[in-house]
This record gives C-alpha cells, structure tokens and sequence, in this order.
C-alpha cells in the first residue's frame, strides 16, 4: 500500500512533541518494515523542525507553517492535502486528530481512502479558545461521517461517538513496549538528578495537562525527593510562566527530551504521575507501564481503563488528594512496586504495537 499521513508535528520528534508524534514514531517504520510505503508529512516552525528526508525507511516531507496555535494545523493539512491530490503522493490517507477531518472531503473526492484516528474528546479540552471548542464540536460531525473509517485508541470517546452518531467505530489501542534502555548515568547526571529520588512527568505544558494541581500538592506532601517536569508549551503560554512561577527549588524543568534519554528517565524515576484533566489514551502512561515503574493517575475514565488496578488514583483536580497518593507512594513503596509489575504485565499483554500496526493495516485493506 502506498500511505500518505498528517496530523502530527514531527518524525522523529521535536520540541513541542505530543502523543501524536509517539504514535507516528512506532506506527510508521512498523508499516514500512511490514512492505508497505509510508509518506509522512513533518510541520516546519520557525524555530522548531527537524532536517530530514527518511526515518526508518519513512519517506518525510516538510512543509512550513505558522505559529500560531490551532491556525497552524490547519495550514499545515490544507498544504498537506493539496501535495497528496496533486502530486498523488497516496493512495491511502491517514490523518490524526479529528479537527482535520475537514480534510477527508477533497481527499475522497480525488479518490483516496481516508482514516481518521481520534483521540479523545477534542472541544473539552481548556487549551482551546471558543471558537476553536466550536470548530472542534463542528468537526466531530466530519469524523462521523465523511472518512472510510474513524479509529479510536481508547473505549471512552468511541462510546460516546456512537452514542452521539448511532454508528459503530474501530478501536485500536495504542502500543506501550519500547526498547528497555540501559541504565544510563550520564543522562540522571546531566540533570543532577539520583535514580529513584524523583517524580516524574512528561508532556506539553497545557492547562488540561494539570501542572497546576501537581506542582503545589507535591509541595505539601511529605517527600524529600525532586519533581522533574519534561517538556514545555508548544506555543508561547502565559501558562508554562504561571507553573514555574509555582516551582520552589526542589522542581527541576529541564525542558524538551526525546528519545531513549526520556526512556532513561521514566525508567529510573520513584514514580510517574500523570495528573490530567482531559487525556486520551495516554501513550506515556502506557510506555511507563510497560517499563515497571510505578505510577499515580487522575481519575478520569480514560486513565482508570488504561491502568484498572495496576496503578494509585487521586480524585481529578484534587490537589489534597494528590497529595495524599504521594504520601502514600513515600509510605507504601513496596505495594507501589507491586502494583508496577502488574502494570507491565498488562501493558505488554493489551497494548503491544506490533499488534496494533497489523490491525491497521488490516483496517486499510478492508474498509
């Protein structure tokens, strides 16, 4: 098959990576070691992109746009979208985030087969303005009905989307295995930092993120230990100043880190927390799952459906009750490691990413 896909920032990835770009990470170079093509379509900012023409056999086409938050996905899929039609790049087109679904249209008018995968439920998300929570709202109609096919990587939204349309969709989890990095002290050194003597979180520096209840409850709780924030806003935020303006010297941003470095990181830290308000099925909660560490999570259905009982929960938004679960984490270690290797053993059984790209290659053929 030859397959055309957008909807991400960068393969591989760079500053202002998301759960996106993890998913085109392990998705794409799976396709193309399994015979088929792959043309994926990098966004070009100013001041981020990467210079490449291939990763791992994935043929990669740049296209420049602009910064501005939200404008710069839609002029970077409309130029994605003409490419493919005029220079007829594809015969498959596979587009994340249902917000480009606008796409699908000219896309199957030319005669591409058109799969969207959506995440989660875009509009609730406060990152977004309300024009922007309008356009998404509008656009779920798109995704309904215009693609061959509308795939879902967690239970939650797909439920509601056929409760909503009165349609049945697919769902394809994502995967969480990843080459288990050695220990490497060079990276922990790097950020002064001890194994297991930090908290760690990683991802874009966005309200529904929950930065701003995980912060201050770490703060109050009884830890000695460090609190490590890997990322950053993709786009200039009053937000990520607010966060570090919460910080005291015990919380450590070390900025964007990619790659095996991050595997390192989440492989040696005391434990994960991921204190989102708005998630979909979160490819990081995966991936530290699939390396034993132990892990804290919002409540939030997503969440509860990725860990089940392999992993504490504090209420969402609660800032004591977050507090509290890393209370318990200090005072519990030994069930916390417990609770880790279930975590492993269920991430590895459900969540495997070489399943998941025979699954959509399967979905490509028949739909």
């Amino acid at each position: 098959m030859r397959i055309a896909a957008f909807g991400f920032r960068s393969l591989p990835p760079v500053k202002g990576a998301a759960g996106a770009d993890k998913f085109a990470l392990e998705l794409f170079p799976r396709l193309v070691a399994k015979g088929h093509s792959v043309v994926a379509y990098n966004r070009r900012y100013k001041n981020a992109f990467v210079d490449v023409q291939e990763y791992k056999g994935v043929k990669i086409k740049t296209l420049t746009t602009i910064d501005n938050k939200g404008f710069d996905t839609l002029l970077h899929s409309f130029k994605c979208t003409w490419d493919i039609i005029v220079n007829n790049t594809a015969d498959i087109v596979h587009i994340q985030n249902g917000g480009n679904s606008i796409w699908a249209l000219p896309l199957r008018l030319f005669g591409k087969k058109v799969f969207i995968s959506q995440d989660g439920v875009d509009w609730k998300r406060d990152k977004w303005t309300w024009y922007a929570k309008f356009y998404l709202r509008f656009s779920s109609f798109v995704t309904a009905y215009l693609p061959n096919e509308v795939i879902f990587d967690n239970v939650i939204a797909k439920k509601l989307f056929e409760n909503k349309f009165n349609k049945q969709y697919r769902f394809i989890p994502f995967g969480s295995e990843v080459d288990v990095p050695a220990d490497n002290g060079s990276v922990l050194s790097k950020f002064s930092l001890q194994k297991q003597e930090y908290y760690l979180f990683v991802g874009r520096f966005i309200p529904d993120k929950g930065l701003h209840y995980l912060i201050p409850a770490f703060k109050n709780s009884d830890s000695d230990k460090k609190l490590v924030l890997i990322g950053g806003s993709p786009n200039p935020s009053s937000y990520e100043q607010e966060i570090m303006a919460m910080a005291d010297d015990r919380v450590i941003f070390p900025g964007y880190v990619y790659g095996d470095d991050t595997n390192i990181l989440m492989r040696n830290a005391y434990c994960y927390i991921q204190p989102s308000d708005v998630e979909g099925l979160s490819p990081v909660v995966l991936t530290v799952m699939g390396l034993e560490v132990p892990l804290i999570v919002s409540d939030i259905e997503e969440n509860q459906y990725a860990v089940q009982d392999t992993a504490r929960k504090f209420k969402k938004g609660d800032t004591a009750s977050l507090t509290e679960q890393i209370n318990y984490c200090e005072q519990h270690y030994d069930q916390m490691k417990a609770l880790a290797q279930k975590a492993c053993q269920r991430a590895l059984t459900v969540f495997n990413w070489d399943k998941v790209a025979d699954e959509h290659i399967e979905l490509f053929i028949n739909s």
